[in-house]
């Protein structure tokens, strides 16, 4: 009985409910009077109430509706406990039942609204991980791609480096073969046939001694050529500035490129490691010019910055696509690699920027010590070197 008795009244409080405000409360009265002939009690009918109200009212509406709903259907309970109230004496006694009942049913309310809320915050927070992992993969996916992009042209400037040595040294052994052991060979030979015309020919002696000592001279000027090719001593032994005038000086007298250098004496400073790598730097960025650029002139400025040394090798010839160079995979372009290399290894900072019509400009810029800062500072001279 007391489940068929449930069921009426669920029916009873949501047809009252869908009613709205203006609805009668005759059905409710009338679930008050079933209520007694089923020997239900107050307590009863609240905890009946309270479960419809959670099961079947309350899930699935906004918050501001809620509260509403509750108070027309306390109004509703209200009315159903009536019958049972009255035969009760003690009326204050069910008043403060209804009122604990009411309480009871707020609590609840307010509990349910704040698991909703704190489940809504939880399913948020989740998605915002979700993202951010995402976010991560992606960004972990381009540093994996860029890294192996990286090693790809480590190994194409490896394999270039070790294809490139082969081929000085081939070139070195051919030009000892082909040019200093025949002079030295043409020499003896020489040498041979003045033993014989000392007793015959005076005149023509003096002529072969003038003639071979020329083949000497030339034999020598050969063998410093392959020096200063290999490796500059005016480097090591004047320094950097020396050296690239000696150098873009030679680069004039072959290429026909006009050359000027800018400098201050603080570069002097650098250890031999960066000296050099300076050099190399310029050296290579000189023969680029020689080999693609179709310039007239080149001028190369180095300059004191904040906390690097900077140089710059601006040329006036034909512009390239310096994105693609950079990145290219084949052979091409790795004289722009190798200089990006040496710097990076001590760090230095490597830029290209061309544009057609104005030329190329290759900046390189390398740290130095606190040592080295705090006496350029107090120093504070330079030096400038004019066109050549």
């Amino acid at each position: 009985m007391k489940h068929n008795f449930s069921k009426r009244y669920q029916a009873a409080l949501l047809t009252y409910l869908k009613q709205g405000p203006r609805a009668l409360l005759q059905p409710a009265h009338c679930m008050g009077q079933q209520a007694l002939t089923a020997g239900l009690h107050t307590l009863d009918m609240a905890k009946l109430h309270e479960q419809i109200l959670i099961t079947q009212v309350l899930p699935g509406r906004l918050a501001s509706k809620r509260a509403s709903l509750i108070k027309q259907a306390g109004i509703f309970f209200t009315e159903a406990i009536t019958p049972t109230e009255n035969i009760h004496r003690n009326t204050q006694k069910a008043t403060t039942d209804l009122n604990q009942i009411v309480e009871l049913l707020s609590q609840r309310t307010v509990e349910l609204a704040a698991s909703n809320l704190e489940l809504k915050q939880e399913i948020a927070q989740r998605k915002a991980v979700e993202v951010a992992l995402k976010k991560s993969e992606r960004h972990y996916s381009q540093l994996l791609e860029q890294s192996d992009h990286l090693q790809e042209q480590l190994r194409q400037l490896s394999r270039k480096i070790l294809s490139t040595q082969e081929e000085e040294r081939r070139e070195i052994s051919r030009e000892l073969h082909d040019v200093i052991a025949q002079t030295l060979t043409g020499i003896n030979v020489r040498l041979a046939t003045l033993k014989k015309e000392a007793a015959l020919n005076s005149k023509g002696l003096y002529r072969n001694i003038s003639l071979t000592q020329r083949m000497v001279e030339k034999s020598v000027n050969i063998v410093h050529q392959f020096a200063r090719e290999l490796r500059p001593a005016v480097l090591d032994d004047l320094g950097l500035i020396p050296a690239l005038h000696s150098f873009m000086k030679n680069f004039t007298t072959r290429t026909g490129v006009r050359t000027r250098l800018t400098s201050f004496a603080g570069v002097e400073q650098l250890d031999s490691n960066k000296r050099t790598i300076l050099y190399r730097v310029a050296q290579e960025a000189l023969t680029n010019v020689a080999r693609h650029a179709q310039a007239s002139q080149v001028e190369v400025s180095i300059q004191k910055l904040r906390d690097y040394i900077c140089i710059k090798m601006k040329d006036d010839g034909k512009s390239f696509n310096v994105k693609r160079a950079l990145h290219a995979n084949g052979g091409k372009h790795l004289g722009l690699l190798g200089m990006r290399e040496r710097l990076e290894m001590v760090g230095g900072l490597f830029d290209v920027e061309s544009a057609p019509g104005k030329g190329t400009t290759i900046t390189a810029q390398i740290p130095f010590d606190k040592a080295l800062r705090r006496a350029l500072v107090m120093k504070s001279s330079g030096t400038k070197l004019e066109s050549l």
